[in-house]
């Protein structure tokens, strides 16, 4: 899983990042073949070997829109391989799919570069497609469009005045949950599967709402919303990163502990 690595600090725009493969795994099996997107069970449904942030999933609901803002912290670089991601989304936490799209902070030989990306697992891997920098503003969507059958996922980068905007479908989405995340993605050889969370301080995430059964709110003002703090794989009780209450119902931060 290396090679992609390499490919996120030679490419600048348009890199295909070769995601693993696999679905969610339970706490008692090694994930190293959790996808991105896809919460990392842990003992209790409040925490996460791989978010942090909140979650909205009943398991009955259909959720057709979320919408996030956020801005993109500055990452402080060991001379290892460090990553955290940031995103809002569609599924992943009590399904196997995940349609979504974020930024990602990667410490690579002590040097750090950031990206935007988006997903729509198992359809599509995760993919990069522009550089962006430490400290730029962002806004994120993904809709389900049903008429068509498809997700449409914008972000927009409001220091730099870009959009980009992906349409995909995603065969046996299942629309039940909302999620507005901090993550620590897979894709590493140890046991966990997953690389050391990189040290990024504080991400605030000004608003984080979604439509679900055709209501519209921020996260917090539907009824089954979990608050998502991100532990250490091996024992589950260190914390690697973990969110601040609600603001308003849509408002928050999420602080770095640990690496790992």
């Amino acid at each position: 899983m290396h090679r992609w690595l390499c490919l996120l600090v030679t490419l600048a725009l348009i890199a295909t990042v070769a995601a693993p493969g696999g679905m969610a795994l339970a706490a008692s099996t090694p994930s190293h073949a959790s996808p991105w997107g896809v919460v990392v069970a842990s003992p209790t449904s409040s925490s996460a070997y791989n978010w942090a942030g909140y979650a909205e999933s009943s398991g009955t609901s259909t959720v057709t829109q979320v919408t996030g803002a956020w801005t993109e912290p500055t990452v402080s670089c060991p001379k290892g391989t460090t990553l955290a991601a940031f995103w809002i989304g569609i599924d992943g936490y009590s399904s196997s799919t995940v349609e979504q799209d974020g930024t990602l902070a990667q410490c690579y030989h002590g040097s750090a570069t950031y990206y935007a990306w988006w997903e729509t697992y198992p359809a599509n891997a995760v993919q990069t497609f522009a550089t962006i920098h430490a400290g730029d503003k962002f806004n994120a969507t993904v809709t389900w469009n049903s008429a068509k059958g498809n997700f449409i996922m914008s972000i927009t980068d409001q220091t730099s005045s870009t959009t980009w905007t992906k349409v995909s479908k995603n065969s046996g989405a299942s629309e039940n949950s909302a999620e507005c995340i901090a993550e620590r993605p897979a894709g590493a050889s140890n046991a966990s599967g997953l690389y050391a969370l990189a040290k990024f301080g504080t991400v605030s995430f000004s608003s984080c709402g979604a439509t679900v059964s055709g209501s519209t709110g921020g996260i917090g003002s539907f009824s089954t919303v979990y608050e998502i703090t991100m532990v250490n794989y091996s024992s589950g009780t260190r914390t690697l990163a973990s969110p601040s209450s609600l603001t308003s119902n849509s408002a928050f931060t999420v602080t770095w502990k640990k690496a790992s």
